[in-house]
């Protein structure tokens, strides 16, 4: 990484999202084609380290976004936000293209994700459509169904559900067990097991992991985020954006799919090609959970080249 760059993801930009101070950083800002890197659960802005560079060097405007509750961005409790997902979290990135990308560029945007980030992104696919040229994702979580079923009404018991797992997580002493996984070492071990290779788990990565969990707003966030996601209406799950996706084909849609993923198997992204035949899934055989950190020559050869092809550009 040279030097230039390490000042342009280190040097944080901030911006006010209504009313929530939102971190990010650019290298390349005045480059023709711009991309937005969404990071996964626990990881921020920073974890792009070893890919924006690259892409910058190819024409390429690289914004890396610390979504609302991650990195340095502010982290909102139930009581500041009642609740954050993914609806959420595609709504700062709408307002990001608007207020920060579009008074410099007025092409369709493209958006890298590594896991939860690459379900934000799915979800920016179909709600932008307009605005999105593509999407990169690696990999995606979510449950996947192939069955079409309709969203349901609320029913009584999925009523009380939602009340028993909100009730559940507002007592649920979050603040202790981040305390734990800060003191006990959780947080290396959470990362030997998302990485196939060991080697780059290095004090950077595990600085820039732990950093955001210290700070005395991160349970509450956390909190936020559990109700959020797990009280989602069906059309903020990976099943339903895929099949709404499917049905315009109008952001191309490419998986990058680590064969040794331990958190989301590879067989799940073999069934999402399955049942959207024009999604384009690609494997790499020695990589885990977050490819674009353990192989980034690989990962940006992958994904340039899939960019470079797009009939968009």
């Amino acid at each position: 990484m040279n030097n230039n760059f390490a000042e342009n993801i280190n040097f944080p930009n901030y911006w006010n999202w209504n009313g929530f101070k939102i971190c990010w950083s650019v290298t390349g800002e005045d480059n023709e084609i711009p991309i937005i890197f969404l990071h996964g659960f626990g990881a921020n802005r920073k974890h792009w380290r070893n890919n924006l560079e690259y892409f910058a060097k190819r024409n390429c405007a690289s914004y890396s976004l610390d979504l609302l509750g991650f990195g340095d961005s502010d982290q909102p409790g139930i009581r500041q936000i009642g609740r954050l997902n993914n609806e959420i979290w595609c709504n700062q990135v709408r307002d990001f293209i608007s207020q920060v990308i579009r008074p410099k560029n007025s092409k369709k945007v493209i958006l890298i994700g590594n896991s939860l980030g690459s379900l934000v992104a799915l979800t920016c696919a179909v709600l932008l459509e307009d605005q999105i040229a593509t999407v990169i994702a690696s990999p995606l979580p979510d449950q996947i169904q192939e069955n079409k079923k309709s969203i349901a009404k609320k029913s009584l018991f999925k009523k009380f559900k939602d009340t028993f797992i909100k009730i559940f997580f507002i007592f649920f002493p979050i603040e202790i067990i981040l305390l734990f996984i800060t003191k006990l070492g959780v947080i290396r071990l959470g990362l030997n097991s998302a990485y196939f290779k060991k080697d780059n788990i290095d004090h950077e990565l595990i600085d820039l992991v732990t950093k955001p969990v210290l700070r005395k707003t991160s349970a509450r966030s956390l909190r936020a985020m559990c109700i959020g996601m797990s009280l989602r209406d069906e059309k903020f799950q990976g099943s339903y954006l895929l099949r709404k996706l499917s049905a315009s084909k109008k952001v191309p849609f490419l998986l990058i799919w680590g064969e040794k993923d331990n958190f989301i198997p590879m067989f799940v992204g073999k069934k999402i090609a399955n049942f959207h035949r024009w999604v384009k899934l690609k494997i790499l055989s020695n990589s885990g959970h977050c490819i674009h950190d353990e192989d980034p020559p690989v990962f940006n050869r992958i994904s340039y080249e899939w960019i470079r092809d797009l009939k968009t550009f």
